[in-house]
């Protein structure tokens, strides 16, 4: 049976799709079948992964809103294993649409039950809210993984997150657990990285993941080619943090 990973946190250019992108593509690596759902309307996972969001027919908006079979949503990626359904502009719409709807929030669990064991691992990458498709992914969700950026602020809105997650584990998912605290845009040299760091494992302690990702150029370049950064360059910085955190995932589990 797989599990379902959200990636989430309302901070936007915290290093969600970038995780997302290269934390899958390094459980593919490692020979687990994983599926990206972009739940971000600005579809950067999507692209990322080299899909052209103008030729998608069917995308996760279709599957929550139209109620489109999952499995017709499904694209293949340069990646073997590595599967993603893309997101589309229409999602920012997709809120106000699903108000009306009975049992709102729980429209994306219901969506995933019928692809759930196809796979190893389901990321979801959400959109940097607090809204409903976020609700919504948390309550489909077994975990999810707060990616914290290594900068002045970076504990601002994380008290705010944690108490969303609280509500829903309360009301909507009371088996949604926190995956962990995963360090981005680390770097060393720099104090402000480090006191950063510090004060995350201090009030987290074994719930900050071992693996830190280190500000890194190849990362950054990746996207653009439309690659994950283990095929733009393997031997990059970027790279290695992610197949070591996708390696401590898998020991987690």
């Amino acid at each position: 049976m797989g599990k379902i990973i959200a990636l989430a946190n309302q901070k936007g250019g915290v290093g969600k799709t970038t995780t997302a992108i290269n934390l899958a593509a390094s459980l593919a690596t490692l020979e687990k079948k994983v599926l990206v759902i972009d739940a971000d309307p600005q579809a950067n996972a999507s692209s990322g992964l080299g899909i052209d969001i103008r030729e998608i027919e069917c995308s996760i908006y279709e599957c929550l809103i139209n109620k489109s079979a999952t499995k017709d949503a499904i694209h293949e990626t340069c990646i073997e294993g590595l599967h993603i359904i893309p997101s589309h502009i229409d999602l920012v719409g997709a809120e106000i649409e699903m108000l009306d709807l009975q049992n709102r929030e729980k429209i994306m669990r219901e969506a995933l039950v019928a692809i759930k064991d196809d796979y190893d691992y389901i990321l979801i990458d959400c959109s940097p809210s607090l809204g409903l498709i976020t609700v919504n992914s948390l309550t489909a969700a077994d975990s999810v993984i707060i990616p914290v950026q290594c900068e002045y602020f970076a504990l601002e809105g994380i008290s705010k997150l944690l108490n969303t997650i609280k509500i829903i584990k309360s009301n909507l998912n009371p088996s949604l657990d926190i995956e962990g605290f995963l360090l981005t845009m680390f770097n060393s040299r720099l104090r402000l990285s480090n006191q950063v760091y510090n004060e995350v494992k201090k009030h987290f302690r074994e719930l900050v993941f071992e693996t830190v990702i280190h500000r890194n150029i190849r990362l950054g370049e990746a996207p653009s080619m439309g690659i994950p950064v283990i095929l733009y360059d393997a031997e990059s910085t970027g790279a290695k943090n992610y197949l070591s955190l996708a390696q401590e995932i898998i020991k987690r589990n």
